[in-house]
């Protein structure tokens, strides 16, 4: 696909806008069933009114737009509006902040007989990616998974590059209609490895990666990665530092990832909050050691919302609660993504493992 000059400085714009210093990104792309789960801990009802209030407190934070640049969306709370009957893509958009929507459509298995998956969502992709667009969509994201399991030699190479071919076609799908995608090809936390392991197969994940969107003529400047963190399995008995879970990280991005990618965009994969803070502070102190092309910043679902959720728990007078709660990790975090943050004054729900066996959102 070859790209025309408009449409390259739109989704470069757009990038840059997503990465500008000391702003990351909300995921707020859970889907109606997975979260469910959270909703059970504070003991809230999983209905689709009780969803939009939660992400209207999110949303009309006061001052979040100085921290947050972005906000993926599920296709739900895309189509859902505030109080005031304003749409929320509109509402961000008059916020400065951009509305992105999550595309994929869930797992399915690749081959009979093992858990490695492929992810769904192209039957209707393009027409899709057409609709958001006009309702302000300006990002949009994709999740592929990979499962670590050395007994059984997994990713496979058929796993690694299946997931690759399908981050590039839908990249550049997104491209051709004007959305900026990000790519997330997730090496989850789940087993008992350790940090090489992991190092080594996300390097073998990210080559492939990159090679696909070469391969698929995709605009590196307009497009953003949404990556693991290089952290030992959650099972592994032995602990790290967030150096060296830093140094790991920036060493596996040095030697796959091209210099023209826009940005990249860490998920946190069910780390504590103050984790991954830490892990991306320690990162962002490195960088200017290694000489790194890239910004380094954040896009947290679990990791911003946690604390947040825990503080509303379901109660209208506890909102202004929850926006504090919400507004403190957004600030820490943009701290974080300029190698800023002190670590000071941390709750023991920050400290809280939120990570989620086989997570599914």
């Amino acid at each position: 696909m070859i790209h025309n000059s408009s449409n390259e400085s739109m989704l470069k714009k757009n990038a840059e806008f997503i990465v500008q210093q000391g702003k990351g990104i909300l995921a707020a792309d859970e889907s109606p069933s997975s979260i469910v789960k959270r909703f059970q801990s504070i003991g809230v009802e999983n209905t689709a009114e009780q969803r939009r209030i939660y992400r209207q407190i999110l949303f009309t934070t006061p001052n979040i737009q100085q921290y947050i640049s972005g906000i993926i969306m599920h296709e739900e709370t895309f189509n859902q509006s505030n109080d005031s009957s304003i749409s929320f893509p509109m509402m961000l958009t008059q916020n400065g902040i951009l509305p992105g929507i999550k595309l994929d459509r869930g797992l399915e298995s690749l081959t009979i007989n093992t858990n490695e998956t492929i992810t769904l969502g192209f039957d209707d992709l393009e027409k899709r990616c057409e609709d958001f667009f006009t309702r302000g969509a300006r990002f949009a994201k994709w999740r592929c998974v990979l499962r670590i399991n050395q007994t059984k030699n997994q990713p496979t190479q058929v796993a690694i590059l299946n997931n690759a071919i399908i981050l590039a076609r839908y990249a550049s799908i997104c491209q051709a209609k004007g959305l900026v995608p990000i790519i997330e090809p997730e090496v989850i936390l789940d087993g008992d490895h350790d940090i090489y392991t992991c190092q080594y197969v996300t390097e073998k994940v990210l080559a492939a990666t990159f090679k696909a969107l070469s391969d698929y003529n995709v605009y590196l400047e307009g497009c953003l990665l949404k990556p693991n963190m290089i952290t030992p399995g959650h099972e592994a008995k032995k602990k790290v530092k967030s150096s060296d879970i830093a140094l790991a990280t920036i060493t596996t991005l040095s030697r796959t990832c091209p210099p023209a990618l826009a940005g990249i965009v860490f998920l946190s994969g069910g780390q504590s909050e103050e984790d991954a803070t830490m892990n991306l502070n320690q990162m962002n102190k490195l960088i200017y050691q290694q000489k790194c092309p890239w910004v380094l910043t954040f896009s947290f679902g679990r990791a911003l919302q946690a604390s947040a959720l825990k503080a509303w728990g379901g109660k209208r007078e506890n909102e202004s609660n929850a926006q504090h709660s919400f507004l403190k990790r957004a600030i820490a975090n943009s701290s974080a993504s300029r190698g800023e943050y002190d670590g000071k004054n941390i709750s023991n729900e920050a400290k809280k493992n939120l990570h989620i066996v086989e997570h599914n959102y």
